[in-house]
């Protein structure tokens, strides 16, 4: 299950780009936290602790208790972080305000383990979906799922509704749509018709 973290936040009132800009410069990420029966509240992190905890998470689907100075403690899920389109660097992040009883929707990286049959035999493994979105409690968040190929022979695929998912995670998609294919050697016609089963990576 993924990891609950804590990140200290303050509460701020400034707005325009200028004054997000300025905000930047002196170490802090402008965020924002909603959610329903919550107040749309400005927040700032700091940027650094920030940096931290997504470079220590395997994808930017986090839960964090956010301990906002003067205001308390409170359980959020990081939403979305919006990026410099250049360097990359975190520019704002939207929290959404949760509760431990309450299921939230997430895109959890694959994993695949085991060397498949087919890839021994000269195949060529795919993997068509790099995420799955998945609906859970906060408790029971991955941080990402694994899924053996051992057993995929050449031209087999892994569907959805194949593979077992941890307790309390609930995918999405359909079971029909494909994981990962394994696909012939000097043969693209079967590879692409797994490829239009499976839907585009979010």
């Amino acid at each position: 299950m993924a990891k609950k973290l804590s990140l200290k936040a303050a509460l701020r009132a400034r707005t325009g780009s200028g004054r997000l800009n300025q905000m930047r410069r002196e170490g802090w990420l402008p965020s924002v936290i909603y959610g329903r029966g919550t107040e749309n509240q400005n927040l700032k992190v700091d940027a650094k602790a920030f940096a931290e905890m997504l470079a220590g998470s395997t994808s930017e689907n986090i839960v964090v208790n956010l301990d906002v100075e003067g205001a308390g403690t409170r359980l959020a899920f990081l939403q979305a972080v919006h990026h410099d389109p250049l360097s990359g660097k975190a520019l704002h992040a939207d929290f959404l305000a949760i509760d431990e009883n309450t299921p939230i929707t997430a895109h959890v990286p694959v994993h695949l383990t085991g060397e498949a049959v087919g890839v021994k035999a000269g195949g060529l493994l795919e993997l068509y979906l790099h995420t799955v979105e998945i609906i859970c409690l906060p408790n029971d968040l991955p941080e990402a799922l694994s899924f053996d190929v051992t057993h995929l022979g050449e031209g087999d695929s892994l569907h959805i509704g194949e593979v077992t998912f941890p307790a309390g995670v609930k995918p999405t998609h359909g079971s029909e749509v494909v994981i990962a294919h394994i696909g012939k050697q000097g043969s693209g016609e079967e590879a692409a018709a797994a490829s239009a089963a499976a839907p585009a990576a979010p």
